[in-house]
């Protein structure tokens, strides 16, 4: 069973409908489980594969996903593409609840993360000046355009441990130190697809405002505006698949070389 494209899906995204054909499939891993199950199938005559980051029962904290299993089952399937939604608060007062924006850099602010393939024997240092996949971030990018969305064509989103929300001093360092956006999963799912040699694009759902004007984030408000705003991630999934070439032009392809 073989896929090129994979989504992962984030809180409030647990299965996806635009898939058909669907199978069900369970890889080991050198590191153990993945989330849940890996759903393929096809979509617009591309093969597909479907990841809930959280599970499907959202029964995984962020700090506790196994990001290395994931991504490794990912690449053994095949997969050269990943469409990565999630659910993100804002630290600018333009950046509404509502609105999506696709990252194009990250801070990490996590603590207790396996974050490389390469830490036993071989060492490798990848760059990640732009991690970034730039012709997955066009595609989105042009998709949100496309829809007449609230699309913000560059953030830089900060990674933080979880499962608890940030202290209002940490918001507002984070603010200072130039972050745009803030989640809990980022990091190091954007990197070990980058270790991969996987194109990733992040598309972030900005829920919340993180501690701006005086009012805490709350895991309710997060929730409800993702269900107000989840057609809109799917409606640019849906656009953005029909317009990935076989071939790739980008860096991300040959991320190793020169690493090793």
């Amino acid at each position: 069973m073989k896929a090129e494209i994979a989504i992962i899906g984030g809180t409030g995204i647990y299965d996806t409908e635009i898939i058909s054909n669907n199978q069900t499939v369970d890889l080991e891993t050198p590191y153990g489980k993945t989330s849940d199950s890996l759903t393929v199938g096809e979509f617009n005559g591309k093969k597909i594969v479907f990841l809930p980051r959280h599970g499907k029962k959202h029964s995984v904290p962020p700090h506790k996903i196994n990001f290395r299993a994931n991504i490794w089952a990912l690449k053994e399937i095949g997969v050269k593409r990943i469409i990565a939604p999630c659910a993100v608060g804002s630290l600018r007062e333009n950046m509404e609840p509502g609105h999506i924006a696709i990252p194009d850099q990250f801070i990490d602010r996590t603590k207790d993360r396996e974050s490389t393939f390469y830490d036993k024997g071989t060492v490798a240092h990848i760059s990640t000046a732009d991690p970034f996949c730039p012709e997955l971030r066009d595609l989105a990018i042009s998709a949100g355009k496309k829809l007449d969305y609230g699309i913000h064509e560059k953030a830089t989103q900060v990674c933080i441990e979880g499962p608890r929300f940030s202290t209002r001093a940490e918001s507002n360092m984070f603010r200072n130190w130039g972050a745009d956006t803030i989640n809990m999963t980022l990091f190091p799912e954007c990197v070990l697809a980058r270790e991969s040699q996987i194109c990733y694009v992040a598309i972030a759902t900005i829920t919340d405002y993180d501690n701006l004007g005086g009012t805490a984030v709350s895991h309710h408000e997060v929730l409800k505006t993702l269900e107000k705003n989840v057609e809109k991630t799917s409606s640019i999934i849906q656009n953005i698949i029909p317009q990935i070439n076989d071939d790739r032009d980008c860096l991300c392809a040959n991320a190793l070389d020169g690493a090793i």
